[in-house]
């Protein structure tokens, strides 16, 4: 379940709590002071012990309540929880606020918990649950105040979402005095039930809520919640803390990429794929707060300083290159403005120093022009008290000077304590962000800055893939199907180059040489020296154990092998050796070592990782991590986000490496690992990389019996190959239809020109003239989780075949409905396939457990109308819209 039945948490019309209490310092009593101040609705106090508290009727049990309440609030002994939660249900009560801590600790008997006896209580009502172990909900909007926390905050439009009750209250204790407003703040505690992917859900689609902020110590279905950030991040900021970054148990890892990998760099990756934006201290998240409710987004990373004192420009500065930032250059038309209004004596550059004696007239005559100047989008103004002028009087002059509609940033920081504490209290008054040190404010505009680039890079289209990429399955399927069968973990370097290769990454000839004499015959085979490895499942760093022999001559082959074993049987006697590994000596002068590999996260799934490789890889730990599945643009990502990124593009004499096929190895890879859920563990190492183009030298695989099907492991649903399928459109011809890639929007946008105007009011209602880039972004990036489209094209390349009719499907995060949208090239009508398509997506609508889809159609849509008809849909007008007629078709019974 996700949001269904929240509406009755979050917006009650009736309230009942059970725990009611009037004794000093009890949670109950607060609970019950607290939802009396505020709540407008009903609200019913649940009490064996009592007949009347705070002057209102108290109930002996849920089942005496005169009427049945929307939300419960329960805070009572953790053994009695099952039981109200069985009778809430049969009350049809439809959701509750667990207070109470202890459900996940004890026990009625032998393997049920307390917790487990909770759900399935809960079950046959669809009640939802907030908690158990928590502070509450407030929603100031609606007068909800369920928590017993101190303070019941203002309406405002950021919500807050937090397994820490305490950080909870800190947040609220800190916004008070800064008048800083929630339409949300929930504590969902120990998460039995409702968990972040319902949140943000819920949130996603709540207008009043602007903003999202997480408190995050664990995830409990990161699927859910990928699936649900994802869309949110696309709609609103969601702005992300993370507790226990260093566990200090690390999972052992047999690779090189688990012991890189880190869970926490697991969580940066997954909160940087969904568009999130993460911040590491409380300090930050509060910064991130008064900058969210306050600040303009920028629209660029050009950021001017504004200041009185060279000094503390400076610093600005210094903070700004060290978080990557870009200092804006001046026009020269504004040179000139400026040099009209200030003193000779001012920097004539960015920083801004208008100089110590600076009153409130230099101030706002120098805001103005940076407000007019197309070349930077951000402004930073600081202040630092001198005797000569008025810090005051400076602030006066920025708050006129401030337009209602600003088009830039603009932040403020007031240095210093006595003489900035009216100033910063002002600035908060009128909605302007305020911070007290340039490097806060400067770190502020960084964050603002990385969120707004994670959005564009959502939004952008990949490039198309350079050639239609064929795998062999079938071939890697045996190999893993042998290793699996034997019960072995680890395959060979020969084994694990095999599959590489049956993916399309370029690896080197390698060939299985069982003794020091058989070394010497397959040695002989190549074109010059080779390199011998030792071949042992229980060996799998070789350069650790001195199992790796470089450049050795053939005529020597057999003699240095013979050597070398006899070296590891003394040091690791208890190794199975089971021969060797012959290949040719690889000579790319200039070639970069790189890694690439796989670990699969256990809450994640797999995780792909990307850096620096070679022998000191780990001391390097040079590396970035992402998860499946890529595309090209995500590869590209996820390699700049490395140090060795600037090597690869050259230096000096050496040329740059040919970052497209790393870029393609990686995505890849990315296909190997959804296809093939066996795989735990994978790491190339050295991958080359120069020129020329990229070659796995070593390569090592481990994997287990699967446990899960197909890409259900991964975190992000994957491209649903099953789906392609071939249509016949007659005269022999066929067409491909198969689910919508990213890299099919600009093919989108180029057939939306060939639409006449009719065909494009029948599907959009209204008289579009093009498709822009960002919608264009929105129809093709899809979660394949929660949407579907199927788009009917060319055989080919994404990206370069045409695009002739798409038909989408998109759910509502229970299933319970789903909506369709079709539209076909007139060239292609009279061939049936519109039927085609519509009945495909009500057989995938099918697939997926859900209960209806249904659709709107224009009243004079005949063709369409007729259709729905034939395929058993029912037809009725749309309340509010007399030209539209919603159309459905009832699926059956709904998959839980």
């Amino acid at each position: 379940m996700t949001i269904r039945n929240l509406d009755a948490v979050f917006n009650p019309t009736s309230v009942a709590i059970i725990g009611a209490s009037e004794q000093q310092g009890s949670v109950g009593r607060v609970l019950t002071e607290n939802l009396l101040e505020h709540f407008p609705g009903d609200i019913f106090l649940v009490n064996p012990k009592h007949r009347r508290m705070f002057d209102v009727k108290v109930f002996r049990d849920v089942e005496r309540l005169p009427q049945v309440p929307d939300l419960a609030v329960i805070a009572t002994p953790p053994k009695t929880v099952p039981g109200l939660i069985r009778a809430l249900v049969d009350k049809g009560t439809r959701g509750a606020c667990v207070i109470t801590a202890g459900v996940d600790e004890r026990s009625r008997g032998p393997g049920v918990s307390l917790r487990q006896e909770m759900l399935d209580a809960a079950k046959p009502g669809l009640l939802r649950i907030v908690g158990p172990n928590c502070l509450g909900i407030q929603v100031p909007g609606r007068g909800l105040d369920a928590s017993f926390a101190h303070i019941f905050p203002k309406a405002g439009s950021i919500a807050f979402v937090a397994q820490s009750g305490a950080i909870l209250t800190a947040v609220l204790d800190w916004a008070a005095p800064r008048d800083i407003g929630f339409s949300h703040i929930v504590s969902i505690g120990d998460m039995a039930d409702v968990d972040f992917g319902d949140m943000l859900d819920y949130l996603a689609n709540q207008p009043e809520t602007n903003s999202i902020l997480l408190y995050i110590e664990a995830i409990s279905d990161t699927r859910k919640f990928m699936s649900a950030a994802r869309a949110a991040a696309r709609t609103k900021p969601v702005i992300v803390i993370k507790a226990g970054r260093h566990a200090e148990g690390a999972r052992a890892a047999s690779s090189h990429t688990g012991a890189l990998a880190g869970h926490d760099g697991v969580y940066d990756a997954a909160f940087r794929r969904a568009g999130m934006l993460r911040v590491f201290t409380l300090e930050d998240l509060f910064d991130a707060v008064e900058t969210l409710s306050t600040a303009r987004p920028p629209t660029g990373s050009r950021l001017a300083i504004l200041s009185n004192g060279g000094g503390v420009g400076v610093l600005a500065t210094d903070a700004l290159m060290a978080e990557g930032g870009e200092l804006a250059t001046l026009s020269k038309t504004s040179i000139d403005q400026l040099n009209t209004v200030l003193p000779p004596t001012w920097s004539h550059a960015n920083p801004v120093d208008i100089i110590g004696d600076a009153n409130g007239q230099r101030y706002a005559d120098a805001l103005k022009v940076l407000l007019d100047d197309r070349d930077c989008d951000g402004i930073l103004i600081l202040n630092c008290p001198t005797a000569v002028a008025s810090s005051d009087e400076a602030a006066t002059a920025v708050i006129s000077t401030l337009p209602e509609n600003l088009n830039k940033t603009v932040l403020t920081s007031w240095i210093g304590e006595l003489s900035a504490k009216e100033p910063r209290r002002r600035f908060r008054e009128q909605g302007i962000p305020t911070y007290h040190s340039p490097e806060d404010a400067v770190h502020a505009f960084s964050q603002m800055v990385n969120y707004q680039r994670n959005q564009a890079l959502l939004m952008e289209t990949p490039p198309s893939m350079p050639s239609l990429f064929e795998s062999d399955i079938d071939g890697a399927r045996r190999q893993i199907d042998l290793a699996v069968s034997e019960n072995r973990q680890w395959l060979s370097e020969a084994e694990s180059k095999f599959l590489l290769n049956a993916y399309g990454i370029p690896t080197v000839l390698t060939e299985v040489a069982s003794s020091p004499a058989a070394v010497a015959t397959v040695a002989k085979r190549f074109d010059g020296s080779v390199v011998i490895k030792i071949l042992s499942p229980d060996i799998t760093h070789k350069s650790d154990a001195g199992g790796v022999l470089l450049d050795v001559d053939p005529e020597r082959a057999e003699e240095a092998a013979a050597r070398m074993q006899e070296r590891i049987k003394t040091a690791r006697p208890d190794a199975a050796l089971e021969g060797f590994t012959v290949q040719a000596m690889v000579r790319r002068p200039g070639a970069r070592e790189l890694i690439i590999g796989m670990v699969n996260d256990r809450q994640f799934g797999p995780v792909i990782l990307f850096g620096q490789g070679g022998t000191a890889v780990e001391v390097l730990d040079d590396k970035a991590l992402a998860l499946p599945p890529l595309n090209l643009k995500l590869a590209h990502e996820l390699v700049a986000h490395t140090n060795v990124y600037r090597l690869l593009q050259g230096y000096r004499d050496v040329p740059a490496a040919n970052i497209g096929d790393i870029e393609l190895a990686l995505v890849r890879l990315s296909y190997l690992i959804a296809d093939f859920p066996e795989i735990q563990e994978l790491d190339i190492n050295p991958l080359l990389a120069d020129e020329t183009g990229v070659l796995a030298l070593d390569a090592r695989v481990r994997v287990t019996k699967a446990t899960s099907i197909g890409a259900d492991r991964l975190a992000i649903r994957p491209y649903p190959k099953e789906l392609e399928e071939t249509i016949e459109v007659g005269n022999g011809r066929t067409l491909q239809l198969r689910p919508i890639v990213p890299e099919d929007g600009p093919a989108l946008q180029s057939g939306f020109k060939k639409l006449s105007k009719d065909e494009i009011r029948n599907r959009f209602f209204a008289p579009l003239k093009l498709l822009s880039d960002l919608t264009a972004a929105r129809f093709t990036q899809i979660d394949y989780d929660r949407q579907m489209a199927l788009v009917l094209t060319e055989r080919g390349i994404p990206g370069t075949t045409e695009i002739y009719g798409v038909v989408r499907l998109m759910e509502d995060p229970d299933r319970e409905l789903a909506e369709f949208a079709i539209i076909v090239e007139r060239s292609l009508t009279g061939h049936g396939l519109g039927a085609q398509l519509l009945r495909r997506v009500i057989e995938y609508a099918r697939e997926r457990g859900i209960g209806e889809i249904f659709g709107d159609v224009l009243h004079d849509n005949e063709r369409m109308l007729k259709l729905c008809k034939k395929l058993g849909f029912s037809s009725s007008r749309k309340s509010g819209q007399a030209n539209v007629v919603r159309v459905s078709l009832k699926l059956g019974e709904r998959k839980q």
